[in-house]
């Protein structure tokens, strides 16, 4: 069974804390940040270095990126 390499890290920004995973092996030099909302609608202050929006995307999910690394992906 493949497994993910990434080291996870905590990243206190505004009023919320950020979980930045940064990938390695086949998914690097992917890096994906996630912050917890209690609304939908919450205000929050975006980490200066955010690109694309890709919490819909269903690639950017653990089991995809196991069977899918981002390095085999045409545009990565």
């Amino acid at each position: 069974m493949a497994t993910l390499e990434k080291r996870r890290h905590e990243v206190p920004y505004g009023a919320h804390v950020w979980e930045v995973d940064e990938f390695d092996g086949p998914n690097a030099p992917l890096v994906v940040a996630e912050v917890e909302l209690s609304a939908i609608d919450e205000a929050f202050e975006h980490l200066p270095w955010l690109g694309e929006e890709v919490s819909e995307n269903p690639a950017y999910s653990n089991s995809a990126l196991v069977q899918h690394p981002h390095s085999t992906w045409s545009n990565a």
